[in-house]
């Protein structure tokens, strides 16, 4: 793992991103780069409907002060954004965490991050936005956005962080399941960390097979794997699972490509992530 993107905003997530942030680094030695990118909306224009019985003079005033106001907008937003990212890089960098640059861009968020991560091993994002404390029985719309149509595996981060030993690979068998498992297998970023395998669904003599190609797998890359599987509901299953065995961090598949997989396994990954009180790592 060579780069790491961090998105971060005026949330209470952001130290916990530059917290999993650090932590990621410090175990592979990938460069941290944070982005904030600020909205159009941000930077938009505060004209209204001046038409009606407005006289022309008055309306040609009016204008001129609201063209004032977006460019002071404009100015306050990315003052805003550029001490965003300065506390987030003090904050890192406190940590021993060397190689940091930082990003202000202004546009769409998920178009930025789809151009910057090119060059990027894994994004991490908080699980919800600067809204966290109106909204937390729902998922930052951003977050939803970016975890479908990034390339790349999302981290997304829990409220606050905790020291990661113990971590659990939901798996189901399929493709993005199989490669969160490969690039674990490979990964110093989860080199030492205790290794649980949980498949959710009927024991049968497939899903043992299943189970047991992907222990194996694990196996090779040196960990010590407790794997198990378990019937009922995928979401509820998973999240007693992490309580019971005081799992700190979730690998998992995220959402499919086709519309059916998508609505299938889509709505199960939104609901791990709103219901887990530890971070996800989402693989396509």
């Amino acid at each position: 793992m060579k780069k790491i993107i961090a998105l971060v905003d005026g949330s209470v997530y952001a130290h916990s991103v530059c917290d999993h942030a650090a932590w990621v680094a410090q175990k592979t030695g990938a460069e941290v780069e944070f982005l904030h990118v600020i909205g159009r909306r941000e930077t938009g224009s505060a004209k209204a409907n001046l038409s009606g019985n407005i006289t022309l003079g008055a309306r040609t005033a009016l204008l001129n002060e609201l063209s004032e106001l977006d460019a002071q907008r404009a100015q306050l937003s990315q003052k805003i954004g550029r001490a965003i990212l300065d506390d987030a890089t003090s904050h890192i960098e406190s940590k021993g965490v060397e190689h940091v640059t930082a990003r202000l861009r202004i546009g769409d968020l998920v178009e930025t991050v789809a151009e910057q991560e090119a060059e990027a091993d894994l994004v991490i994002v908080g699980k919800r936005g600067e809204a966290a404390d109106f909204a937390k029985l729902h998922l930052g719309s951003n977050l939803e956005r970016i975890a479908r149509s990034s390339t790349k595996p999302v981290f997304v981060a829990a409220r606050a962080f905790r020291p990661v030993q113990r971590f659990m690979i939901a798996y189901d068998g399929g493709t993005s399941a199989m490669k969160a498992v490969d690039h674990v297998a490979r990964s110093p970023l989860f080199a030492g960390l205790e290794c649980c395998l949980l498949m959710v669904g009927p024991d049968s003599e497939e899903n043992r097979k299943r189970l047991n190609d992907a222990k194996s797998t694990l196996e090779a890359g040196s960990f010590i794997v407790d794997a198990r599987i378990v019937s009922g509901q995928p979401d509820a299953v998973i999240v007693k699972a992490i309580e019971a065995q005081g799992v700190d961090l979730l690998v998992m598949g995220a959402y499919g490509h086709s519309r059916i997989r998508s609505f299938i396994i889509g709505s199960t990954t939104s609901e791990m992530i709103r219901s887990c009180k530890v971070p996800v790592i989402l693989f396509r």
